[in-house]
């Protein structure tokens, strides 16, 4: 039997990391969607407040599989 997946958007922020957020992201997906098997990080950009950096998000593509 072949294997069907699904691809979703999410978005992610994070006031530590780009990797704080992917991590934020995936375990938020893997939470609500069954059979996450992959995220690919489309952006990254960060939140400058006063010229500092506040914040980092990460827009990604989650992959998960559809159940038979």
């Amino acid at each position: 039997m072949a294997t069907v997946a699904r691809v979703t958007e999410i978005s992610a922020t994070s006031k530590e990391s780009f990797e704080e957020a992917m991590k934020i992201g995936v375990a938020r997906a893997a939470s609500t969607l069954r059979n996450v098997t992959s995220a690919w990080v489309k952006e990254q950009s960060v939140v400058v407040e006063d010229g500092q950096v506040t914040g980092y998000q990460v827009n990604m593509l989650v992959t998960f599989v559809l159940d038979d």
